[in-house]
């Protein structure tokens, strides 16, 4: 128990349930001023989650997908690099899972599903080594290549369905062909959706844990993120850390994919992933990118999602868990933003290596990787825009009022302002500070 509260920042952990409660007046709030009793609300959120075992076994299948792939984000974000391409990963991993058991179908059972889940690794870190390369070797920017990576996976996977890999039922848009039901993961729980894959998901859970927090190499991950110049003159092949990480961190995504399609789905479509991984990489950032805490607030977090369901039962629309969703992130961000400000201002600047300097305490807040405590334009300016335009989105279905979908002036609108007050405060506190550069 000693150990385990040292593990766990006290003063993050406060932060986070005060985030969390406040999140929850907020949307109780809403609630009140839409006309619904914010109680029995939230008691139809719990009820939605827990109130039977089909339920139950939906949240835990949930939290399995965003738990994995939430893993798979802190494998990069440990050695400094932050893989927004998991969506592209997991669909390519789906995909190709899915057709290779339609090309091995009759053969062992065995056999199927292990060449599957070696494809969706294999497909998955491929994709993730390409963005690596280009970050290691001629520092482009990791962010750009692997949005852009999704949105080219995302096609090819259309693509791939609706053409040479097409499901012979017309009835069936943009479809694979149905996987034979022997190769089919067996139900946990009955009539859910939670299979035997939670428990290959719990070993990758554990030796993510293990690996980074009880290891050498987890150690050589961490100062490689920490600081890159003192890992690289320190001997470390920090390259093929990074890369390896980022390989991971891809063949995991993956085989999600392969998990959505042999447990739940039985084919590849597009309900495969409902952009599961940006809400995974979410649960990371709040997380701190800590494994056990990605691990609680999965559980957290599918309660909210599958519980929010059962809101809908009683006519509250369920896009209230994104509310609560966005504040909690909010308050994180801005709780996070605060002290990198104050840590600016009281320590000096290291002027051997030209980076901010990074403070190993237990005592102090989990420290975020070294590029986003040396990029907080970037990181700001990433953050804020998901957050207001899901708050905006998430108040106006609550509410009633539409959402300005069309609206290009709107939306350039909420995307411009979010990035302009971020970076100006920045410059400025930096200029007036003297405390470095700001990129």
């Amino acid at each position: 128990m000693k150990k385990l509260a040292g593990a766990v920042n006290c003063r993050y952990l406060l932060s986070l349930l005060l985030s969390i409660l406040f999140a929850f007046l907020i949307g109780a709030g809403i609630l009140a001023v839409s006309g619904f009793h914010p109680l029995e609300a939230y008691g139809a959120m719990l009820s939605g989650a827990f109130d039977s075992a089909r339920h139950i076994g939906d949240f835990l299948e949930y939290a399995m997908v965003l738990c994995v792939c939430g893993l798979a984000c802190v494998l990069g974000a440990r050695v400094g690099i932050f893989n927004v391409g998991g969506e592209g990963q997991l669909l390519l991993g789906a995909i190709f899972a899915a057709q290779v058991g339609v090309w091995m179908d009759g053969q062992p059972r065995f056999l199927v599903i292990v060449c599957a889940a070696l494809a969706a690794m294999a497909v998955g870190g491929l994709y993730a080594f390409l963005p690596g390369v280009l970050k290691v070797k001629v520092k482009v920017n990791e962010v750009i290549t692997t949005i852009m990576l999704n949105t080219i996976a995302a096609y090819l996977c259309q693509y791939l369905a609706k053409g040479p890999w097409k499901n012979a039922n017309k009835n069936m848009v943009a479809a694979t062909e149905q996987l034979g039901a022997q190769y089919w993961f067996g139900n946990v729980i009955p009539r859910s959706n939670l299979t035997s894959a939670v428990f290959a998901a719990a070993v990758m859970a554990f030796l993510v844990w293990y690996v980074m927090e009880r290891t050498s190499v987890g150690y050589e991950m961490r100062i490689t993120g920490e600081n890159p110049r003192f890992a690289f003159f320190s001997g470390l092949r920090t390259d093929r850390i990074v890369l390896l990480s980022m390989v991971v961190s891809g063949a995991m995504c993956g085989l999600v994919g392969m998990f959505r399609v042999y447990g739940v789905e039985h084919l590849y479509r597009d309900s495969v992933s409902k952009d599961y991984y940006f809400e995974a990489l979410m649960v990371a950032m709040i997380a701190q990118y800590k494994p056990v805490t990605v691990i609680l607030l999965s559980l957290f977090f599918a309660v909210l999602k599958i519980g929010a369901q059962g809101m809908e039962l009683i006519g509250i629309p369920s896009q209230i868990y994104l509310i609560i969703q966005t504040v909690i992130i909010f308050c994180i961000a801005a709780g996070r933003n605060a002290g990198s400000i104050m840590k600016d201002i009281s320590i000096p600047m290291n002027t051997a290596f030209n980076t901010a300097p990074i403070t190993i305490d237990t005592g102090s807040p989990a420290v975020l990787p070294n590029f986003f405590l040396s990029r907080p334009t970037a990181t700001a300016s990433r953050m804020f825009p998901i957050i207001i335009q899901g708050n905006i989105a998430g108040i106006a279905a609550i509410i009633g009022l539409p959402v300005m979908k069309n609206d290009v002036i709107g939306v350039m609108m909420l995307k411009m302002i979010p990035h302009a007050i971020p970076a100006y405060t920045t410059v400025s506190m930096r200029a007036a500070l003297m405390i470095g550069p700001v990129i």
